[in-house]
């Protein structure tokens, strides 16, 4: 929790971007798993967090811009609810904490409530229950009640961090690095991938993190959102680690690496490799404030493409292959998004908003309907750069049927990379004024200092 006055400054230029109306921000309450009170870990709304601060279930926030006003709504504990939680702060205190003094039970707030309240899209069903009851709406209507206005002045507002929040997210950067070194330590062959799931737990709870997203650890790098832990890591194996730090702040990181389970990597792997990390190096170089992200996204493809040229896997013009979309049969994805307090930043106010504008659209072509940020980058904003190979049988398959790319694809060739898997290169970059700086400790991604830590590491 920052100092009373950070809140109190955001939901002041919160009220000046919206000018009119009252705005409704929905803390989070426990979520149960198998019954009542055996409940998910607790997880605050991270809009709510940003302008409120509190980590407690059963809060609410509304702002008045027309008198001025803010509220904090919640409950104070009963005596049957001390006995097993203890003593909890009472609402004037937390809202002491938070600069408000107009607090109140949760069964007042319907009474405050005006017509035309701005709310945020609802992504929980507690959430639009909760609508539902406070506007006597029906749940389709309530699902849709977003107010542009109100998402706008938020994704605006939130997307350009600052020097507090930085802070935590260099720290929450930092510990994501000390996971991934221990992580590509420990691998040998005869492990199973839950127990190198295990190694990062491990770590992250010695730093008093948790996951900013579950983890993906596996040797089916093809897959792009693994999250099976049950493989056997094998000799000559290439294991696809993906995680993120969430610091006891709530901040993320997010940062891949790919790694041979041998001493170094084969001759195939480390072709491959060395594009992707060619690739990553040519994206950072362009991150500055003012250049589309859609644009870097792009140059990096170019770059994919020219690396498997080199390599016999496509051919012709790079720029034209992009152009076209055959780069999409090596990399399926985007190459990053924001990431803040959501290591998807805001995803649930949705992708239109945060990582798009007017000047720039979302394509809903393949590969590129999966650039979560295509927008003019600004000083502030922190992104993830993590350009890959995925070499995906099904869609060789596909491909290769519909006669798609043959100008640019050696499909003789590719055939027998059908086993190869898949690399990803991932890292956190803080956009400046005239660059963009590298979140965090740094932490090896040459595919010769990943080869310099697993030797030390088996020796």
């Amino acid at each position: 929790m920052f100092e009373a006055k950070i809140y109190q400054e955001r939901r002041k230029k919160l009220k000046q971007a919206m000018g009119t109306g009252q705005l409704l921000f929905l803390g989070n309450e426990e979520s149960s798993r198998n019954f009542k009170d055996n409940w998910y870990p607790f997880r605050q709304d991270s809009t709510f967090l940003y302008y409120f601060g509190i980590d407690k279930p059963g809060m609410i926030g509304l702002i008045d811009c027309d008198e001025d006003k803010e509220y904090l709504f919640g409950n104070d504990l009963k005596i049957d609810e001390i006995v097993w939680t203890g003593p909890k702060p009472t609402m004037v205190e937390l809202g002491k904490k938070v600069g408000i003094d107009q607090n109140a039970p949760l069964k007042k707030l319907k009474d405050l409530i005006r017509q035309g309240c701005h709310v945020l899209p609802p992504y929980r069903g507690a959430h639009v229950l909760k609508l539902q009851k406070l506007f006597n709406k029906p749940i389709g209507e309530v699902k849709s009640m977003g107010s542009t206005k109100f998402i706008k002045a938020v994704a605006q507002q939130r997307n350009i961090k600052s020097p507090e929040e930085i802070e935590k997210m260099d720290k929450a950067a930092s510990i994501t690095a000390a996971i991934h070194l221990e992580v590509i330590k420990a691998a040998h062959p005869g492990m199973k991938e839950f127990e190198l799931l295990a190694v990062a737990e491990k770590v992250a709870r010695e730093h008093n993190a948790g996951f900013s997203f579950l983890p993906i650890v596996t040797v089916d790098g093809q897959t792009l959102h693994n999250h099976y832990y049950g493989n056997t890591i094998k000799a000559g194996d290439m294991v696809l680690f993906d995680c993120g730090a969430e610091s006891s702040d709530y901040y993320a990181g997010d940062m891949t690496r790919t790694f041979p389970v041998n001493e170094s990597f084969g001759p195939r792997q480390k072709e491959l490799y060395d594009i992707v990390y060619k690739a990553q190096m040519t994206a950072i170089e362009a991150l500055k404030p003012g250049i589309p992200y859609l644009d870097i996204h792009l140059l990096a493809a170019e770059k994919l493409v020219e690396g498997l040229k080199e390599v016999g896997l496509m051919r012709g013009d790079p720029k034209e292959a992009v152009a076209q979309g055959a780069h999409t049969m090596f990399f399926q994805c985007g190459l990053g998004h924001m990431m803040g307090m959501d290591v998807h930043d805001m995803e649930n106010l949705g992708e239109e908003y945060v990582g798009y504008s007017e000047k720039i659209k979302k394509s809903k072509a393949f590969g590129l309907k999966s650039l979560r940020l295509g927008k003019e980058l600004e000083a502030g904003n922190v992104v993830t750069v993590e350009p890959g190979i995925y070499i995906i049988p099904e869609l060789i398959d596909l491909f290769k049927s519909e006669g798609k790319f043959k100008d640019f694809i050696h499909y003789d060739r590719l055939e027998s990379y059908r086993d190869f898997g898949g690399i990803r290169i991932e890292d956190d970059f803080l956009i400046t004024d005239n660059g963009a700086k590298l979140l965090g400790t740094p932490l090896a991604s040459a595919s010769e200092d990943i080869e310099k830590i697993r030797r030390e590491s088996t020796n």
